[in-house]
Formats: C-alpha cells, structure tokens, sequence
C-alpha cells in the first residue's frame, strides 16, 4: 500500500486505518445500492455512492470508519451516500447508549451538498450533524481531512460540529468554495484564480493557526493513524462548536467593515481572551425594523408590536400564542450591518454565533425543569453570506455553533419547530431550521429551498440553468420550489391554503393552529431526533424510498 494517506482512495484510506483483518465493510458495491435521483439525469452512478463505511477496531478500540471519495461527484452528498453515513452512525449511537463503547472516525474528502441530490444532501446534512451532537455525549467523533478535494459546504460544518479534527497541509476547508464567492459576490471579494490567496486563507496551515482544525500531519499511513489513535485514546474534544461566547467576544473587538489581513486577525485571535456576552433583548418599537417576510412573521407569532433587537440581525423572544408558552427565533436584515455580506438577511458569523449563544442560555434556563419550552423558529434565510472575512474567520463554525445548539435542546426535550416563511437556502437553513423536530410550510411561489443559487449551480455542475431547470421536472430534489419539496416528506404540515406570505389575521391563526398541531405530535411521540422525516408516509412512499432501503440494508449488515 502506498505511504502516502492522500494518495489512496476512500476504501483504502478506511483499510489503512482499521486494525489488520478487523474490517467489515457495510453496504459493499456488491449490494449495488446506486443513486436512482442521479440515473434519472443520465448521469453515472457508483456502486457504493462513494462512500465507504466499515466496522472494525483501532489499536483495539471497536470504531465505525466512513470515508468519502473525492473523485466521484466531487464527494458530495446525497440521499444514499447520506443515508449510509446516518444509518451507520444510527446504530453506532444506539451501541454507546447500551454501553458498547464504538467510536466513529469520518474522513472527509467533499464539497457538500451533491447538487445534483441538493435538497436531499441539505437534509442528509443536517441529520449526520444531529447524530454527531448526540454521539459525543458518550465518545468523541473524530474528523480527518487528508487533501485532494477537502471539506467544503455543508460538510465543513460537519467538520466543526465534530470532537476533533485532524488535517494533512494538503487539506483546505471552508463553507464557501472560491468559485462559488466569486460567482455570489464577485471576483473583487474572492479571486478563484490565485492560489496563493486560497491556499493561505482556508489551507491547512492558517486552517490550524486559526483554530479551525486542531491537529496537523505529515501525509504519511502511520502518522495519520497514530493521530487518530491517540486522539481516541485521549478522548480528545476541543468543543468547537461550542465557542460562541469565544467568538462574540472576539469579533466585537474587530473591524470587519473591511477585509482583515491574515496576520492581523491571527494576532487579535491568539491574544483574545474570552469575555461575557450580553444576552438579547427584543422590545416594542415605534416602528418596524425590518420590511422582510421574516420579521412580520416574528412580530405576528410574539404579538410584539414592531419588534426591535439589540442584536443588529437576530430576534428572540417569548411568546403565550402557542399551545404551551413557547420561544420565537428569527434571523432578519439589516441594511446598514457594518458586516456587509449579511445586510440582505443572509446567515453570518455574528448571526450563527449570536443564535447559538442565546439558544445555549435557552438550555441553560430549561434544563432542571421537567417541561422544555417550544422552540419556534422563523425561516426566512436567501443563504449564507459569501465573503473573505467570513471564509478567513470560519462561517462554518459559526453555523456549527447554531445548529448544534438547535440539535442540543431537541435532544434535551425542547419540540423545535421550523417555520418556512421565506426563502431557505443552503448553509444558512442548516444553521437556523433544518435542525427542527418538525417543519410547517407556506405554499407560496415566493419561497424558493435549495443548497445553492442556479448560477453557482451552473459554474459548478458544468450545466446550463436550463438543464437545471429541465432536471428539476424530474427529480423533485433538485426543484427550487416549495411544493417539489413538500415531495421530499421532510414537511409535517405543508399549508396548501396559504398561497402567498402576508401575515393577515387568518394566516396567523393557520399558522399557529399547525404549529401548535407539531408541538402536540412531538410531545405525543416523545420524539428527541429527525427519524420523522424519512418515516413519515410521504417519505416511505416515495420521498425517502432510498433512505428507508439503505437502513434496512444496514441493520441486516450490521452485526453479521
């Protein structure tokens, strides 16, 4: 076997890894489970979706390894390649809560979301960091990205929520790809030609001085795995997405309405020390704060009249509208955020560590009591924001931190519900609504859901918006309207009455009886995690037809 880590594909990579003749390798190319969403568009499948998962032992400890090949599909993630990873670390979870200690090591060669599965991949996503958030109640969840393509898109905020994290110095990581920045924000913010700029704001080496990964090696089969064992053994976890506090404190510190040279912000980080953060106060204004769909609807379900926050762009406060007295979150715009990539509504670094920040002070104040307060959050996010400061920073960690906060309290017994009202775009509905026990809908053709604009989407795959579009007829997956992914099964409620996103009296009151009706359904099932979505009758019978066949496969494998 060749030295090099780097060099080897994701079956070999997983080999290297695991103790000699330990290895099962689980839902083998032999099972033939191929991507039926990726057939339909003519394109060719693999055998194993690219993504290798095996059971066995290192250094004599029992681990799941799972590793994603680069060089098909970009290593992107969907239904059956996400479905393998969730249903793996399904029945991992399910070992550590009998006591059968198994500790899972990802190795991480992706851009994400497979944008040809993209609604698919945002939802597998979400479901592989929920289960990483509750695997690390009981072992650490290692992370490994050796190089050649890296970790990207949704996957890097995977790589935040995990324990630790190890990287080779060919490895780069970061929310947003250059090209995609480029496209979004223009050639002015992020130049995807010059490599030196890549390569020194999200390469490996910054990636370390900037604490975005915690360890870094040389490429070589035995240092690699030494690493992994010893972070094992050492039970190594460096919390990172729980450091909101850490980050509010610093960014407040720092001027971000201009590009930050790399060795400023690595000083002003090592010479940070944590401080207190004040938590937010939403109050009754004289006027409204905001035009945006997000914002009406944060007023109408918290009865507040022109709601105005101390934070510039997120909104939290108590409501007696609901059921049970419940909580209202919303991410909403600022046009004059001296942080200029988040002034349309878009989720950032102050938003994403803001949201875990008051959403950690949520659990903080509920978790002695025997009922948790709902959760209600507003969707209404058109994406992440796609700019220097933020790659250079880390945007995924920030995201991390809300979604692993989300995650936390559904797992801790808060009914998280998710309230689709405006657009729902990629890393930015990971961050605030995808992590929701249940998720309610409007029907408007307003709301657009999906990883990535249809430009950036076109640049990426190499098609034209038009076979995008032509796609989308279908494959419901890839469709950017709200009524394809009702298709999906991930919606409890979809509100088909409800045609446009007016915040009129009987709206309001829909709204809140559906609401009210996913509260009732959560504390009925006693349901802490996402299995609804791939369980419900919709996605048994056609939106999760791939999902429910790979977790029946790998429950038969598991202990074989």
């Amino acid at each position: 076997m060749k030295n090099s880590f780097v060099e080897l594909n994701a079956r070999e990579r997983v080999h290297a890894l695991l103790d000699t003749k330990t290895g099962h390798e689980l839902i083998d190319p032999f099972d033939q489970m191929i991507a039926p969403n990726l057939v339909a568009q003519n394109i060719v499948p693999q055998s194993d979706d690219g993504i290798v998962v095996s059971r066995g032992e290192i250094n004599g400890k029992n681990v799941i390894v799972i590793a994603m090949e680069g060089k098909f599909q970009g290593g992107g993630i969907g239904e059956v390649s996400g479905a393998k990873i969730i249903s793996a670390l399904t029945l991992a979870l399910k070992e550590n809560e009998a006591g059968n200690e198994i500790y899972p090591v990802i190795v991480l060669d992706t851009g994400g979301v497979r944008l040809q599965e993209a609604n698919y991949g945002l939802l597998s996503i979400s479901e592989i960091g929920n289960l990483i958030v509750a695997l690390k109640k009981y072992v650490p969840v290692i992370g490994l990205v050796p190089g050649r393509v890296g970790s990207f898109g949704g996957m890097s905020i995977t790589s935040a929520l995990m324990s630790y994290l190890i990287a080779t110095k060919k490895a780069r990581i970061g929310l947003n790809g250059p090209e995609v920045i480029e496209v979004e924000a223009g050639v002015r913010e992020f130049d995807s030609s010059d490599k030196d700029l890549i390569w020194n704001t999200i390469g490996a080496r910054q990636r370390l001085e900037a604490n975005v990964v915690d360890e870094l090696v040389t490429d070589s089969v035995e240092t690699i795995r030494q690493a992994v064992i010893t972070a094992i053994e050492e039970k190594k976890d460096s919390h990172r997405s729980e450091s909101a506090d850490f980050y509010l404190s610093l960014l407040a510190k720092l001027d971000l309405s201009k590009p930050m040279t790399i060795d400023a912000y690595n000083e002003a980080l090592a010479a940070h020390k944590v401080d207190a953060v004040k938590a937010i106060e939403v109050t009754e204004g004289k006027e409204d704060a905001s035009t945006s769909v997000g914002y009406q609807w944060f007023a109408a379900l918290t009865g507040l009249a022109h709601p105005t926050s101390t934070s510039a762009t997120v909104y939290s406060a108590p409501s007696k509208l609901f059921v049970e007295d419940a909580v209202v979150t919303a991410i909403v715009p600022n046009g004059n955020n001296p942080m200029y990539r988040v002034r349309n509504g878009e989720v950032g670094l102050v938003e994403g560590f803001e949201m875990g920040h008051l959403l950690e002070s949520i659990y903080q104040e509920d978790k002695d009591k025997a009922v948790k307060r709902p959760i209600i959050a507003v969707i209404d996010v058109p994406s992440q924001a796609y700019g220097y400061n933020e790659e250079l920073i880390g945007i995924h960690i920030a995201l991390a931190n809300s979604a692993a906060a989300y995650a936390k309290l559904r797992q801790a017994g808060h009914p998280v519900i998710g309230f689709i009202a405006g657009n729902a775009i990629s890393g930015a509905f990971l961050a605030h609504g995808l992590q929701s026990s249940r998720l309610v809908a409007l029907n408007s053709n307003d709301i657009m859901i999906q990883a990535m604009s249809k430009e950036s989407a076109s640049r990426i795959t190499k098609r034209s918006i038009a076979d995008i579009e032509a796609a989308a007829e279908k494959v419901p997956s890839i469709a950017y309207d709200v009524q394809n992914y009702n298709k999906l099964g991930a919606l409890f409620t979809f509100l088909e009455s409800i045609t446009d996103q007016s915040t009129s009296a009987e709206h309001v009151a829909e709204v809140i009886t559906a609401i009210n009706a996913a509260i009732t359904d959560v504390r009925k099932t006693n349901d802490t995690m996402l299995t609804n979505r791939y369980t419900n009758s919709i996605a048994v019978n056609g939106g999760r037809v791939e999902t429910n066949k790979v977790f029946d496969r790998m429950n038969k494998e598991w202990n074989d």
